[in-house]
């Protein structure tokens, strides 16, 4: 997943803001860190992002999510592509 200050550089070049806020409350604490990605709780903790920081904020929030979900399905399908060369290497299959 992205890291806090690519989130940063990011919501700055779309908002002209940071919401760093927002980033580090998402990322920063590792004990809470899974709890405030699950996304069955969007709409729940969206809603106390938008009475913070307003609805650009809570696009900001939606899209953090968004970024790290596309990264980790990124990852997971690297992985497979490896696994899967590595198993018809290993029988000989191209």
């Amino acid at each position: 997943m992205p890291p806090i200050e690519k989130h940063v550089q990011e919501s700055e070049a779309r908002t002209g803001k940071d919401f760093r806020n927002i980033h580090e409350w998402l990322d920063k604490d590792p004990e809470k860190k899974a709890e405030r990605h699950d996304i069955t709780r969007m709409y729940e903790f969206g809603k106390v992002i938008e009475e913070q920081y307003g609805k650009e904020g809570l696009q900001e929030y939606i899209r953090h999510l968004h970024d790290d979900v596309k990264a980790k399905v990124h990852h997971l399908q690297q992985d497979f592509e490896k696994s899967i060369a590595e198993t018809l290497a290993y029988f000989g299959v191209k």
